[in-house]
């Protein structure tokens, strides 16, 4: 039977072949075993011809027997087809289901065949890969939103606590006059600005949230066209700096697909923050390859430093630089949060001659 098996190839056939085969072996099996059986039974009249109490009892036997060795067969056949064909895989699906019910994703749904079953394990495998990609992803978002949360926390601690001490210098000073109207107009002026600072604080929290909700709306644009729009941008924000700026580009196709605003506003942040730490020049790389568009702003001042490397993308980090305190450090956070909603990347490193080099990446292919 094992050769029988092994000769059919169940393991290459889809469930109705392999049924169909089995059903096949099975009425040739099922009919040579009936044709002994009739032959026995023409042996046992025959011998017993001349016998007093006459053979007809062989006929029921004989009925007994063909009707057991067809109900044999059929049990034998679906055993057959059940352990072949789908005990395996069902047993590979219902450890995958317990599992995933567990929230145990760390493992793979393989089965090798050619039949649907086999598709059934691929098609869960696929399932069980983007329910981890989204697990992994939502882990990611909590963890970063706590990390956030912390980091407004602790910038809001500082204007609160000068605010309570101003607060609680007023209160105690004003009712005995032991203020004067000047000293009580600047101590109000440093509370206002204080407060200033904490409107414009829940003012970035706001637009963080808001990033989570931005959809992402591919559009086809021409390579030139893009970039034209992109190094128009870059000039006009190098020139408010007093810095310079030139860019270069190597593409493999003319045509690309991406979501225009998000591009740009990435871009944007992007040239802005190289202007920032620059000395005197911005330097702009765009590469389109094999359905990638990159972006590359490479600057000439100091580069970054160890820990900027390591905070850099983190929202709320200002750095040491001129005019730190004008902005709320959300730059980079945002093209590398809009980068992974594009299905890209947001890298920040040092240029290999001088200066800090941030590259954005994005999918850009064409979906038909």
């Amino acid at each position: 039977m094992a050769k029988i098996i092994s000769y059919l190839q169940l393991k290459n056939m889809t469930l109705l072949q392999s049924f169909i085969a089995l059903n096949c072996a099975y009425l040739v099996t099922v009919l040579t075993a009936i044709v002994f059986e009739f032959e026995w039974a023409d042996r046992i009249k025959r011998r017993f011809a001349d016998h007093p109490s006459g053979n007809e009892w062989v006929l029921t036997a004989q009925i007994i027997a063909i009707l057991l060795t067809v109900g044999f067969g059929i049990v034998l056949m679906a055993g057959l087809f059940y352990k072949l064909k789908l005990k395996k895989p069902l047993e590979i699906l219902m450890s995958a289901s317990e599992k995933i019910s567990s929230n145990d994703l760390g493992f793979h749904v393989s089965y090798d065949s050619r039949d649907e079953m086999s598709e059934l394990c691929r098609a869960f495998e696929k399932m069980r890969s983007q329910l981890e990609s989204n697990f992994k992803a939502l882990w990611r978002s909590v963890e970063e939103r706590n990390q956030i949360n912390a980091i407004f926390a602790h910038d809001l601690r500082t204007p609160l606590s000068v605010m309570k001490g101003y607060f609680e210098f007023v209160t105690i000073y004003l009712p005995q006059k032991r203020i004067s109207e000047e000293k009580l107009l600047d101590t109000i002026k440093t509370m206002e600005t204080h407060i200033l600072r904490m409107e414009r604080y829940v003012e970035a929290m706001n637009s963080i949230q808001k990033l989570d909700d931005m959809p992402i709306n591919k559009r086809e644009i021409e390579i030139d066209t893009m970039i034209a729009l992109l190094d128009d941008s870059a000039s006009r924000i190098a020139d408010q700096s007093g810095k310079s700026f030139d860019s270069s580009r190597v593409a493999d196709m003319t045509t690309l697909a991406v979501d225009m605003d998000i591009v740009m506003l990435v871009f944007e942040n992007m040239v802005a923050n190289g202007a920032r730490y620059a000395s005197s020049h911005v330097n702009v790389d765009f590469l389109v390859y094999n359905g990638s568009f990159s972006i590359t702003v490479t600057d000439d001042g100091n580069g970054f430093s160890d820990e900027k490397l390591r905070k850099a993308v983190l929202p709320f980090y200002r750095g040491e630089v001129q005019g730190a305190d004008e902005h709320q450090g959300l730059g980079l956070y945002i093209c590398k949060t809009l980068c992974e909603k594009h299905e890209g990347g947001f890298q920040v490193a040092n240029s290999s001659l001088s200066g800090g080099k941030v590259t954005a990446s994005f999918v850009c292919h064409v979906d038909k």
